[in-house]
């Protein structure tokens, strides 16, 4: 008995290259599907007019001046931040230590400012802040980066243990400075004379960062694109055999790589520390070393693109804050619009990469003979012509010899 085979729903293929407008068209798309979700949610959930929920979203991160110099200066350090991963992560290297770099970055930077107050000038000690932060960060990423190199060590696991170390590091010496005593945490830095602070720009305390930021996206444009640099690290992250093969010294991209990554995050630690709270805590990078994860591979590892995943991560959190005050709901409802807008834009992605299709239906008619059953058939018809000639050729021959017999028989009688 025939067992009828069920036709998949649908098929998944794999997509061509898409290009850039469509890739965006869908991202977009993503975008108001997931607006549309969040103010279906809120009107079922709270009965609150959505409209007026995305206009308090956005009242929240552009509503004031100032509030648009916060969200530019958050939007700075995240994508600093981002920048600094996105080197390993297009090699492959998995860098979540994010974190820890960040933190080391910033307790270098407390450690000139506590440890060196008074004792040097001040131009002096913010030098040696920008020298130790980036340095400290630049070893806190090196760490692992010699152990994967040299003995192949899961670098994932790796970095993720060296962000403990750092938050227990940043425990301690807050112990140690901690001001008053007993009071566990050190406060603000400095306070009665400033001494560490990085100086403002054009008289803006949020000028300083931004500019950074413009900077590094500018550096790491060129040296991901054009760069000798930029080349070995696309390489070793699309075949390290390939890129041992040309000759690329695999061991030291990894190294060097993991060294401009984590010196970038301690670069971000500084500004933190130094130049906007004036203080370090265990919580002063708000897990952007985590959220940096998620803009670097939503923009595709673009710096430019890389822009605008900032923007967004951070307008929706400035803007889920004054949902909050305004409506007096729980910071818990924010998140869950937030979570819907993420998994929009990130499940998105999959449409970009795939396709789907209805599979077609089997034509109902017989097929034509192929080609090849064709040229089987005039091939064996052909042998069956050879073999009746064959047997005609056969057949002459014998009466042939038929005849001459009874022609010798004859003549014999006649000579009796």
């Amino acid at each position: 008995m025939e067992t009828k085979s069920k036709e998949p729903f649908f098929h998944i293929s794999k997509r061509d290259d898409l290009s850039a407008g469509k890739a965006w068209a869908i991202r977009l798309g993503a975008i108001v599907a997931a607006l549309l979700v969040c103010g279906i949610v809120t009107t079922i959930v709270t009965g609150i007019d959505p409209i007026q929920v995305y206009i308090s979203m956005f009242q929240g991160a552009f509503g004031t001046t100032r509030k648009i110099w916060i969200t530019l200066q958050n939007l700075s350090i995240l994508l600093i931040i981002t920048l600094a991963l996105t080197p390993a992560f297009k090699m492959k290297f998995w860098n979540i230590g994010g974190e820890g770099q960040i933190l080391m970055g910033g307790l270098a930077a407390a450690a000139c400012m506590i440890c060196l107050a008074g004792k040097l000038p001040n131009a002096v000690i913010m030098l040696l802040m920008v020298i130790t932060s980036i340095a400290a960060g630049a070893i806190w990423g090196g760490i692992p980066a010699v152990f994967k190199a040299k003995w192949g060590t899961n670098e994932t696991l790796a970095t993720l243990m060296m962000n403990y170390i750092a938050i227990q590091l940043v425990a301690y010496y807050i112990i140690v400075w901690e001001v008053p005593k007993g009071s566990g945490k050190i406060g603000i830095i400095n306070q009665s004379d400033s001494i560490g602070w990085l100086p403002n720009i054009l008289g803006s305390k949020y000028l300083l960062s931004i500019v950074v930021a413009v900077i590094v996206t500018i550096f790491m444009y060129i040296y991901l694109k054009y760069s000798k640099h930029g080349y070995e690290i696309s390489v070793v992250g699309e075949s390290v055999p390939t890129a041992r093969y040309i000759g690329i010294k695999v061991e030291k991209v990894i190294i060097r790589t993991m060294l401009l990554s984590g010196g970038l995050c301690g670069l971000a630690g500084l500004l933190l520390v130094g130049g906007i709270n004036h203080t370090i805590t265990t919580t002063i990078t708000d897990s952007q070393g985590f959220t940096a994860v998620m803009t670097s591979w939503m923009a595709k590892f673009n710096p430019v693109g890389m822009v605008f995943t900032c923007l967004l991560i951070i307008f929706m959190g400035r803007g889920s804050g004054e949902i909050s005050t305004s409506f007096g709901l729980n910071q818990s409802f924010s998140d869950i619009m937030t979570g819907i807008i993420l998994f929009f834009i990130i499940g998105c992605e999959f449409f970009i990469n795939y396709r789907l299709s209805r599979p077609q239906k089997a034509s109902a008619e017989v097929p034509a003979p192929s080609a090849e059953a064709a040229a089987a058939d005039d091939s064996s018809g052909s042998d069956e012509n050879i073999s009746e000639s064959t047997g005609a050729s056969g057949g002459s021959d014998g009466s042939g010899v038929d005849g001459q017999s009874a022609a010798e028989e004859n003549n014999g009688k006649e000579e009796k």
